[in-house]
């Protein structure tokens, strides 16, 4: 396979180079509001099936199909119920995801053999130009850029980093504007079901809709994607600590000689012993979540890279607002913690 490359900010011309690569079977990287994706034309079952190998991903473990106008839903599934419409209207382009019945034009092998599809218009220019360079009723099936069960790409390096040059094309749209995935929202059977929290809050939905919504997040029998009680890994063991044992916790592991990155967010008072610590590392991150979440990868990343033994995180509020942050570190977490 050629070398990867990247473009310049997603040029024209590097979006029609792209899309033509996809038309004839490759794999192209692209950026979108939430996460980086890694991308194949859907109608080309030969790159589907290379997005898994690339990846080390399941094969019963959906994708997502990305499209570009809201007129083409309709070609892409079927039974719409009209909370679905409502949503979409609203929501996109944006970060939420609908499952419903897929249509006779989503491959199974891009639905990990179900009946059932994701489907969202992303907000991203870079992603919005690729797809309708693409072609009308055409889409890309697409999970994030990343290696299987580990954290997700919210930079084009953070995919050169995990990838190399095994991926044709890598767009560059510069940092996510979310950097979380997409909120995955079940609309089957006219019920109204949020699978996966996300760059969408349950309280946006609901205001939307005017009526409560379902959270489910584990032991259904849906697949999606991100959908495994261990994902979004670190390398490095990560453990959330609430606020009143953190610094307790941190002690702890300072005296097992244990070199620790600590990440903090809002206001602390932090011992001064701890702060000049070799073995103690301090991050703050920011006490607002829609901040928090834009940053949470890029650090968790950066962390890996730097060797330490150990992450400790602050839990998040026990909010609706910091959802799907908690969602992913508890996710993280479990990795480390069976």
């Amino acid at each position: 396979m050629s070398k990867s490359h990247y473009s310049d900010l997603g040029t024209p011309n590097k979006i029609t180079r792209a899309a033509e690569n996809l038309r004839k079977g490759g794999v192209v990287a692209f950026p979108t509001e939430t996460v980086y994706g890694l991308g194949a034309d859907i109608s080309q079952p030969e790159a589907i099936k290379k997005i898994f190998e690339i990846k080390g991903r399941p094969y019963n473990h959906p994708l997502i199909v990305h499209f570009a106008k809201l007129a083409e839903l309709d070609f892409w599934a079927r039974n719409i119920p009209q909370k679905a419409l409502i949503l979409a209207e609203h929501f996109w382009p944006g970060p939420l995801t609908l499952i419903l019945p897929k249509s006779k034009h989503v491959p199974l092998n891009a639905t990990g053999g179900q009946n059932t599809v994701g489907l969202r218009i992303p907000r991203h220019p870079i992603a919005l130009q690729l797809l309708t360079e693409l072609g009308s009723h055409k889409a890309i099936a697409a999970p994030s850029a990343n290696r299987f069960g580990f954290i997700s790409p919210t930079t084009a390096d953070h995919v050169k980093e995990t990838f190399g040059d095994s991926i044709d094309i890598i767009l560059d749209g510069g940092h996510c504007e979310v950097g979380l995935e997409s909120t995955i929202v079940s609309c089957l059977d006219n019920e109204i079901t949020v699978l996966r929290p996300g760059g969408i809050s349950v309280s946006q939905l609901e205001s939307v809709l005017k009526q409560r919504v379902t959270i489910q997040p584990h032991n259904r029998v849906i697949r999606t994607s991100g959908s495994l009680v261990s994902h979004y890994a670190t390398i490095t063991p990560l453990e959330i600590c609430h606020s009143k044992s953190l610094f307790a916790r941190a002690c702890d592991l300072q005296q097992r000689k244990i070199r620790t990155a600590i990440v903090i967010w809002g206001k602390h008072e932090i011992d001064i012993q701890q702060k000049t610590s070799k073995l103690l590392h301090y991050i703050f991150m920011p006490d607002n979540p829609i901040e928090f979440a834009q940053n949470l990868y890029t650090t968790l990343r950066d962390l890996d890279n730097k060797n330490f033994q150990q992450i400790l995180v602050e839990a998040p509020p026990d909010n609706p607002e910091w959802l799907a942050i908690t969602d992913r570190l508890t996710r993280a977490s479990h990795t480390f913690h069976k």
